[in-house]
Parts: structure tokens; C-alpha cells; sequence
């Protein structure tokens, strides 16, 4: 299905109709169309179903006749629903008018954009709106250059959600912002929301995800990343999902950024630096290369903008061919003409090949600004399970770095510590043996890290409660091994360094 087939979405049916519009979302509420109604009717199966584009076990669950089923059936699935139906549920005529439904057929009725609904933070019952086809799963081959089609929820930007620091601020951008459902997230916490996008389309849809959800509006501006801003603007946090798919050629503008390779990646990272507000984070999901003789890690370093931290985590690594696969089924090329999908794939090819390029890499890159004089960037590659929201052990990393950075060796041992929360202990060797091999720490929250420690770090962090200094503790453990402890104190503060910057040992 593309949208040149579907129906045309009202010029602006959320402020020229937001009584409209409030009606709407307390009918939608009302008859239990909410994350938590829709996993309690559905089951967890067809739940996840949704998420991958399948959609039959949907329909099933969706057989009776349930005021709830219907809207299912009507905003989810894009099934007409019978006229009468559906005045059951919705204010039908006040929906028809203002463009949320048209009449099709003789007696029926069909959704002109796909509602989604998705739960806040807090509990929120929050409405992601976005083109017929795409509220979930992504879209499947809809879509083209020319028609700008605006996705809905996927798990990208899912995933910057749950990673963005959410304090309290004054301002803040989202650079990109599809369906607006960083801008839906942002309005919560900061005062100023600015949104910009190079498609008209989109931020229509923003608004409508906006005023559905009962948010308040942002300064929602068309244009392509930073055109839209004000001379001199700056924000104190900005974040940003944009187009990052490394492809030969713009076919799609919901995905392709139509620069080459990762340019409009590195673009964003380098442009956020100018805009962000002393101690303000940007926050970016990304693709970049792994170029044949580079290091994929100095490749990152170098686009960190000067004067600010950064810390950057790979999630993922696919090769060429599992790359250019996976993008080429995005759009629905594999279901066409198998001479053209050849033909896609090997230009897809020829650019890497042209670019030097082996892999391309995955992942999320915070930035802040600092005020330090020497700004700290970590480069690591993560691609074990974490705990999602990350906001918070975003935020606690960068306040780690401060602590560090302000506390040298001498400092450190004058410290004290304790052990962060969840934090087992493991040790492993052979069976039987008298002493393990090696001893691991390991987090149960947050990053889930784990990291090997010998038996001066495993004892010290054990002891860790907050009321001894580190020194003292490791004058203790000396005694307790026979060590001299001046040498103890000497060689011990980089282990205790490392487990502070990982979040094994908070500051007491």
C-alpha cells in the first residue's frame, strides 16, 4: 500500500478542531484503547505480533464485537468499520468533519491516519499518530521519496526515549522529529520544545500526536536539521533520531539522510555542539562505517565537537551484506522484481566497495557540554542486554566523570565509597580448586555491566559501605594480606577509578 492510494489527511485538523480533538482522546480513553487495554484484549502474542507487522493474530483477537475491538479494528488494523459501529464508540460525525475518518463505501467508515496508543512514563495514556500502515512495525515497503510518509513507533525511537536524561530544563530540541514522539516525551520535562523536520507532513502528524495525547504544543518549524533554528538559539537538551541509513541514493525520506555514507550522522553530532547550553546533553542514534584501515573508534572521537563530553556505545555490527539486506527488505524491494532487487543490491554494494566501507555500526552517542578543559570520551562497544530506561544511568555517568575528573589519587583515597545496588559478586575457576581464577562484579541494573576485579578489588568493593575512606580500607586489606601498604595505596586508585567510572562504587 503506499499513501498516494490512501486518504488525504486534513489541512490541520488538531487546531483548526481541538474540541475535536478532546473528544476524540476521551473516547479513546474511555473505551480502554490504551497500551495497558490493548495487551489485556490482544494477549501478549498478538501485542508483540503488531510490533513485527503481523497482524492476524490481531484480527482475531479482535472478532467480537467490543467497543474496544472496533477502534482496534479501525486505527490499528485498517479495517472499515460500519458507520453505526463506530458512533457506538467515536463522536462520529465531529471525526468525519474534521478529518480523522472518511466514509468509504456505502455505510462505512475508515481511520485516515493510524493511532497508536502508547503509555507514558508516568502512566501517561499518550496517542502516537502516523501514516496508515506504519503505527507499527515499521513500513514495509510504503512509501517513496516523493510522499514523505511519517512513521510511527519503532523501536528506535523507543530506544531513544528511554535513554534521554530527563531533568527538568528550560529548552529543548528535537532534531528530525518524525511522528513527535521525542517532542511528546520532551514537553513533560522542558518548558521551550522546538521540533524541526524537513517533511510538511511530519509535523502536521506531531501535532496531532501532541494534541491527542493532551501535551502541550511545541514550536514545531520545516526545514532540514538546524535550518529552521534562530541565529544564537541554544538549548539544554537536545536529541535526535534523524534518517541515518547508509544507502546509495535518497529513495526514502523517513530513513535516507541523502548525504553520503554516515555525513548526515556525523552532521547532526558536530552541529549539536554550538547549540547546547553549559552541562546540556545531546543525545543521537546513529550509523557509521567501519572503513578498511581506520579504527571504527577514532572514526567516533572525531566527530565529538570540541568542548564537549562524550560518551558513545556501540550496539550492533552487521557486514555489508547483512546491512544492505536488511534495508532492502525495509523497503519491500525483496517482494519486487528479482532483477531490480539484484540490481538495488549491488549498488548497495558498489557504494561500500567505493567507500572502503566493511561493516557499518549501530548505536547511541550523548554528548555534554563541559566547561572542563580537558573533556573526556569514552568509545566502547556494548552489545549486551541493558535495562531500558537508561536516562537516569546516562545522567550518572557524566556526573561520575565530574567526581573523577575533580579527585585525584591523593583525593580518591581520602573518599569514601559504597557498593551501587545490585551488585553480585561471582567467581570463577575450576572445580574444586582452592582459589577461583578470577573474581567478577556484576550489575543488574542500568548498563549491566560486568567486569573482572583480582582480590584486592573484589575485597575492597565488598567492604564498600560508606564508612571507611578508601585508604583505610586499604591499609586494612595490607594487613590482611601481608602487603606492604604504601605500595597498596599506590597501585590500588586506578582499579578504584575504573569502578567508579562503571558504576560498580558511588561516592558516599
Amino acid at each position: 500500500m503506499s499513501t498516494s492510494s490512501l486518504p488525504t489527511l486534513p489541512a490541520a485538523p488538531a487546531s483548526g478542531r481541538p474540541d475535536v480533538t478532546a473528544q476524540l482522546r476521551d473516547a479513546l480513553i474511555g473505551a480502554s484503547f490504551t497500551a495497558d487495554g490493548l495487551l489485556e484484549l490482544l494477549g501478549a502474542p498478538a501485542y508483540a505480533a503488531l510490533a513485527r507487522s503481523e497482524t492476524v493474530p490481531a484480527l482475531r483477537a479482535t472478532r467480537e464485537d467490543s467497543p474496544l475491538a472496533v477502534l482496534v479494528r479501525l486505527f490499528l488494523l485498517q479495517q472499515p468499520v460500519p458507520h453505526t459501529r463506530v458512533a457506538d464508540v467515536l463522536p462520529v460525525d465531529a471525526c468525519l468533519e474534521s478529518g480523522w475518518l472518511v466514509r468509504v463505501g456505502s455505510d462505512e467508515v475508515a481511520a485516515t491516519v493510524d493511532v497508536r496508543p502508547y503509555g507514558g512514563p508516568g502512566g501517561e495514556d499518550w496517542f502516537i499518530v502516523s501514516d496508515l500502515g506504519c503505527a507499527v512495525g515499521g513500513a514495509g515497503g510504503i512509501g517513496s521519496r516523493d510522499e514523505g510518509v511519517v512513521l510511527g513507533v519503532g523501536g528506535a525511537s523507543t530506544t531513544l526515549a528511554g535513554l534521554t536524561v530527563r531533568t527538568p530544563v528550560a529548552s529543548a530540541l528535537d532534531v528530525g522529529t518524525g511522528s513527535g514522539i521525542q517532542a511528546l516525551h520532551a514537553v513533560q520535562h522542558a518548558t521551550r520544545v522546538t521540533a524541526t523536520d524537513l517533511n510538511p507532513r511530519a509535523l502536521h502528524i506531531t501535532a496531532l500526536t501532541l494534541a491527542l495525547s493532551g501535551a502541550p504544543a511545541a514550536d514545531l518549524r520545516e526545514g532540514s536539521l538546524f535550518e529552521p533554528l534562530k541565529q544564537g538559539e541554544t538549548y539544554d537538551l537536545i536529541v535526535s533520531n534523524p534518517p541515518f541509513v547508509i544507502s546509495p541514493g535518497a529513495r526514502l525520506t523517513y530513513r535516507d539522510g541523502g548525504m553520503g555514507g554516515d555525513d548526515l550522522c556525523r552532521s547532526v553530532v558536530q552541529g549539536v555542539g554550538e547549540l547546547l547550553n553549559e552541562g546540556g546533553f545531546a543525545q543521537v542514534l546513529a550509523n557509521w562505517q567501519h572503513v578498511e584501515g581506520e579504527d571504527w573508534q577514532d572514526r567516533l572521537r572525531s566527530w565529538v565537537p570540541r568542548g564537549c563530553d562524550a560518551w558513545v556505545v556501540q550496539r550492533e555490527v552487521q557486514d555489508v551484506t547483512q546491512y544492505a539486506e536488511l534495508w532492502l527488505r525495509d523497503a519491500g524491494d525483496h517482494r519486487g522484481d528479482p532483477a531490480e532487487y539484484q540490481a538495488l543490491y549491488d549498488a548497495w554494494l558498489d557504494e561500500f566497495e567505493a567507500r572502503k566501507v566493511r561493516a557499518v555500526g549501530f548505536g547511541w552517542i550523548t554528548l555534554r557540554r563541559t566547561g572542563s578543559a580537558v573533556p573526556s570520551v569514552t568509545v566502547e562497544e556494548w552489545p549486551h542486554p541493558v535495562e531500558q530506561p537508561l536516562g537516569d544511568t546516562v545522567r550518572a555517568h557524566f556526573e561520575r566523570l565530574d567526581y573523577l575528573r575533580a579527585h585525584d589519587d591523593a583525593a580518591l583515597l581520602e573518599a569514601h565509597f559504597r557498593l551501587a545496588p545490585e551488585i553480585i559478586q561471582e567467581q570463577v575457576g575450576l572445580p574444586g580448586a582452592e582459589d577461583p581464577e578470577h573474581v567478577v562484579l556484576r550489575q543488574h541494573r542500568g548498563m549491566r555491566r560486568a567486569t573482572k576485579v583480582d582480590t584486592v578489588g573484589a575485597g575492597f568493593a565488598g567492604v564498600c559501605d560508606g564508612s571507611l575512606s578508601a585508604g583505610r580500607i586499604l591499609d586494612a586489606i595490607a594487613q590482611l594480606m601481608g602487603e606492604d601498604p604504601v605500595m597498596l595505596r599506590d597501585r590500588t586508585p586506578a582499579q578504584i577509578r575504573l569502578l567508579v567510572e562503571q558504576g560498580f562504587l558511588e561516592p558516599a
